[in-house]
């Protein structure tokens, strides 16, 4: 067993690997509850046909059939993803599917070689990549002018839903390595990206962040 996460922290890998092989087998069935999450999120990629996406921490692969939606046949899709355990779900599903432009890349975030550049990137419940901003970086690095990208997952609540705390507690011991940042999990990405556009539900437990890469950075 891991240690739990602190307070602050930094994310830690070996501390993930552990975790997410714990959590490879039941992962599934423990996210669908945010599912309607997962839809708003690629619902504000605003994919197009022809599209290149990144998704970044792609696990096992749940949001694939929503992402080769956006981007048609002809699109492509890159999931980056370093549990050995998760991603062979995902290579499965991919499998399964008979998937011909899904790519991928079992890595670090940090250090993935990602192929070319891509249109838009989504971060779907991904805390430690984006509180780790060598992470963070190296998927900006390959994404375009003005690219969509769109970062979702827990948060604390605001004072005025503070009990709601109570259960974001448990759910970030399970799911992430740090409770460093959860304040504004989405702040190393803003300051690369530019103005994001916030959203929240599950009263304040939950947020959605979109924006456009800033063509003038």
């Amino acid at each position: 067993m891991t240690e739990p996460a602190k307070p602050g922290q930094a994310p830690g890998r070996a501390a993930a690997l552990a975790q997410y092989r714990r959590r490879a087998g039941l992962y599934d069935l423990e996210l669908a509850l945010f599912e309607p999450i997962r839809r708003l999120a690629i619902e504000r990629l605003a994919l197009q046909r022809g599209d290149v996406v990144l998704d970044v921490g792609c696990g096992t692969g749940l949001s694939l059939p929503l992402l080769r939606r956006g981007v048609g046949a002809r699109g492509r899709i890159i999931g980056i993803e370093q549990s050995p355990e998760m991603i062979g779900r995902a290579r499965a599903r991919v499998a399964q599917h008979g998937w011909r432009n899904v790519t991928l890349v079992c890595a670090p975030a940090e250090t993935a070689e990602i192929p070319g550049v891509a249109d838009a990137a989504l971060f779907h419940f991904t805390h430690d990549i984006l509180r780790n901003g060598d992470a963070v970086a190296q998927a900006v690095r390959h994404l375009k002018p003005c690219a969509r990208v769109v970062a979702c997952g827990l948060k604390w609540a605001p004072a005025w839903a503070a009990p709601v705390n109570l259960l974001v507690w448990p759910a970030a011991l399970r799911s992430v390595t740090s409770l460093e940042g959860l304040d504004e999990p989405w702040s190393r990405l803003a300051a690369l990206v530019g103005r994001l556009d916030m959203e929240t539900v599950l009263l304040g437990a939950v947020y959605v962040a979109s924006g456009r890469i800033d063509s003038g950075l």
